[in-house]
């Protein structure tokens, strides 16, 4: 098989949805301290907590849109679906802004959350409609530019606030940004050029008996667990990596938000190397070595601590920790849901994607939660802990779907 890869108008529409919803996804995170001090839940005074139910209620939300939008994409096909949830992801982050409270946030979050159910269900499927012949490498690589956008966040936001900018103009500018994102999608189509629109006027009959024939599949529950496990470790590492070297370190925002840089860094290198190599027979090797591989990784990230080093040693130690740990994450989200559908032919490509997302979601939003709580009772290092324990489970949960196919074909 050639090696070579064409991209085209929606490729590129895709990546700059990629980047600017993760841009969205991390813009809380990264300013988290300075609104914890604004909005009076400091994080440094038993506020962690308050910090992850954020991501808890928004992910809620996310879940909701998540599970309709195999009728929404049906109505109004992948392309307007993907570009009005942009308009509502950035109009909800703009919203956060011009908070004046702490339960304000809420529902300006919940608006981008509803908006990022609908990115996270079809942008996947949106690229494999594009690509059908070789899904696990354009996959792979739409998912790293999810990567850039956290590269762009931690230098545009550290940059910023840096120079004195105030939060609220830096989730404002955040929240435009993928408003114009969403144009890309949104604009009027080249005649000669159009998307390959899949799955036209699905209602919810149809997508019930796709429903039933999933989840009769018992190898769709261990991959949904795998989503789950793997998405919290993947998502509560990058949610509260500059908050938690900020606190333990007690460094600026832009060095903490360098931090989730090295992570974003690893993972697009991961992802990008992992598109490159991906094949349907080699998926269950890649998921199983880099989670073996990240588990004492996080453990030695967990163990460092200021004063135990000179700082020349201390701070290139954690940086390189936190890329390695990237690369290590890179393929729980891309691979595994390429994976599952990779088990499970006989089902409906589309709804797997959006429910393998429905299942991961949780995992992001219920680990962020509890990486707080577990900040707030045994201090930052007990919020790092919680991604090794997540990793032996998903360790487990992989070995045991691999050894039961063991001698097929992924």
């Amino acid at each position: 098989m050639s090696r070579s890869l064409k991209f085209g108008r929606y490729d590129y529409a895709a990546f700059g949805a990629f980047t600017t919803y993760s841009v969205c996804s991390l813009v809380i995170p990264l300013l988290l301290v300075p609104m914890g001090k604004s909005l009076d839940f400091p994080l440094d005074a038993g506020g962690m907590g308050a910090g992850g139910v954020l991501h808890a209620v928004r992910s809620a939300f996310m879940i909701l849109t998540l599970l309709c939008c195999g009728v929404i994409a049906g109505r109004l096909g992948k392309r307007i679906s993907i570009g009005l949830s942009l308009l509502l992801c950035g109009l909800g982050i703009t919203g956060c802004a011009f908070t004046a409270a702490y339960w304000m946030l809420l529902p300006c979050l919940i608006l981008a959350g509803l908006g990022e159910g609908v990115c996270e269900g079809l942008l996947t499927p949106f690229i494999q409609d594009l690509h059908p012949k070789a899904p696990e490498r354009y996959v792979n690589i739409g998912h790293s530019f999810w990567s850039v956008g956290i590269v762009v966040a931690v230098i545009g936001i550290g940059g910023l606030v840096t120079l004195g900018a105030g939060w609220r103009f830096v989730l404002a500018a955040a929240g435009l940004a993928t408003v114009a994102a969403a144009m890309a999608f949104l604009w009027k189509e080249n005649k000669n050029c159009r998307y390959p629109e899949t799955g036209q006027g699905v209602d919810g009959r149809t997508v019930m008996r796709q429903t039933k024939e999933i989840i009769c599949e018992p190898h769709f529950w261990l991959c949904s667990a795998a989503m789950f496990f793997g998405a919290g470790a993947e998502f509560g590492l990058t949610f509260w990596a500059a908050a938690f070297i900020e606190l333990t370190f007690e460094t600026g925002t832009f060095v903490a938000g360098l931090g989730t840089g090295a992570i974003a860094a690893g993972m697009f290198c991961g992802r990008t190397f992992f598109g490159y190599i991906a094949k349907p027979g080699n998926l269950k090797k890649i998921l199983l070595y880099t989670s073996l591989g990240t588990i004492p990784l996080t453990f030695c990230l967990a163990l460092l601590k200021p004063g135990v080093m000179p700082g020349c040693v201390l701070f290139p130690l954690l940086f390189v920790l936190l890329f390695l740990c990237g690369i290590g994450v890179a393929p729980y989200w891309p691979t595994m849901q390429v994976f599952g559908v990779n088990r499970l032919k006989n089902c409906d490509s589309t709804m797997l994607y959006i429910y393998f997302s429905a299942m991961g979601i949780p995992g992001c939003g219920i680990f962020s939660w509890l990486m707080g709580v577990a900040g707030d009772t045994f201090g930052a290092t007990g919020t790092i802990l919680v991604v090794p324990a997540c990793l032996i489970i998903y360790v487990f949960i992989i070995y045991c779907e691999c050894w039961r196919k063991s001698g097929k074909s992924n």
